[in-house]
């Protein structure tokens, strides 16, 4: 069986309280090895951390954009302060998960517009300034997502500490559903591209056609659990008001949704899971001392 890697999947979510440990145990039956665990607010820190631990897996601290209207100034300063205080933790892979969101009307005005920008491009400086990695929430703000990534790369020129000087950044775009041309400055900016249960949509054209034919080392597979359903998960709200329940999305979805990617490249999936694995420890390089050699 084919072992894979979740490079995004929120087990610390309300969806998996009654039951988050069967669901992985249930994810690795099913040839999921390793599970990143993204924080998305201060409050989740520990928890992330924990599950972690406790799952063999490893885990992201950051601010989401989703979060930030009830994010405080202070907290930038403790996630500062739990970076540092974590920074020999190897479970601790990036900062994350960070971005920016322009498809949620009220955080594309003033003042959470701004607020959301100015809380992306602090913890863009605090991965440098710690050397690790980022994984952006990217959902209709590429241009400005690269905007920031350059800026905060001048500060810095010859990159995060430990990293080198190639690549300018190390992490992982997450759910892309870009252009190609923003795809490939993201790559070239050193990051891979995380793919989940869209593109398992057949409406989904333009991620498919990423799928298939962005260059293999730049892809890393990711749920997104409870988020971003498969097709096969989806219900619509004809169906959900029949009585119907939304699917729930798990880790152990992953494989499937691979398998797809697979066909899309015309690949085995065997040969997926071990480039992707490949590819999540080039943009998460602490992930190498995670995994069985």
């Amino acid at each position: 069986m084919s072992s894979w890697i979740d490079t995004h999947c929120h087990l610390d979510a309300p969806e998996f309280a009654p039951d988050a440990v069967q669901v992985r145990a249930r994810a690795a039956a099913l040839g999921v090895g390793h599970c990143v665990l993204p924080a998305v607010e201060l409050a989740n820190f520990e928890t992330v951390r924990a599950l972690a631990d406790a799952g063999g897996d490893s885990y992201a601290l950051g601010i989401h954009p989703l979060y930030v209207s009830r994010a405080r100034d202070v907290d930038l300063a403790a996630l500062d302060a739990a970076l540092l205080r974590y920074r020999d933790d190897s479970r601790l892979v990036a900062v994350g998960e960070i971005g920016l969101d322009y498809f949620v009307p009220e955080l594309c005005q003033s003042p959470l517009r701004e607020r959301q920008e100015h809380f992306y491009v602090e913890q863009l400086k605090l991965a440098r300034k710690h050397g690790l990695p980022v994984i952006l929430h990217v959902r209709r703000s590429s241009d400005r997502l690269l905007k920031g990534l350059r800026a905060v790369a001048a500060l810095a020129p010859t990159g995060p500490a430990g990293m080198g000087n190639a690549p300018i950044w190390r992490g992982i775009a997450h759910a892309f559903n870009g252009s190609h041309q923003q795809a490939m400055t993201f790559i070239r900016l050193g990051f891979k591209l995380g793919f989940g249960g869209a593109v398992t949509y057949e409406r989904a054209q333009q991620l498919r056609r990423l799928a298939a034919q962005l260059p293999l080392e730049s892809i890393v597979m990711e749920t997104d659990a409870p988020d971003i359903p498969p097709h096969w998960l989806y219900r619509t709200a004809e169906h959900r008001g029949a009585g119907e329940p939304q699917g729930r999305n798990e880790p152990g979805e992953l494989p499937r949704i691979g398998a797809e990617v697979a066909a899309l490249r015309a690949i085995q999936s065997e040969d997926l899971a071990e480039a992707t694995t490949r590819n999540a420890i080039s943009a998460l390089p602490r992930l190498a001392n995670l995994l069985p050699p």
